[in-house]
């Protein structure tokens, strides 16, 4: 079965960092490009960054670009966020993701940024 999890939210001030993780198994994770998402209340889930398969190619979106650094080791198949900077406006839940062209989401992860 295809699984990811996601973890390493938390609280943090803002300015503050967190490194978030995506754990998979299931699938031949060296073959797939990695996307991170999240999610506020009440709105449709934000694309911010992606890998690909080798780590060489990444995308961030403008609300994160600068911020937040996004790698994969593929040996261990995991994928990284690291979020640097972080702003109120950046507490949500943090959700991987592969497409195959199936997509399969791990269970996100909270991230809250307050003083």
């Amino acid at each position: 079965d295809v699984q990811l999890q996601a973890f390493g939210g938390g609280l943090v001030q803002p300015g503050g960092s967190l490194r978030l993780s995506c754990a998979t198994s299931g699938f031949l994770f060296d073959d797939y490009a990695i996307a991170w998402f999240r999610q506020a209340p009440g709105k449709e889930r934000e694309g911010v960054a992606c890998v690909g398969s080798s780590g060489e190619r990444t995308y961030y979106s403008d609300t994160v670009k600068g911020r937040f650094t996004v790698s994969r080791d593929n040996p261990k198949n995991t994928a990284a966020l690291q979020m640097d900077s972080l702003k109120p406006d950046d507490t949500v839940v943090y959700y991987c993701k592969v497409t195959f062209p199936v997509s399969y989401w791990g269970q996100g992860t909270l991230v809250t940024v307050s003083s």
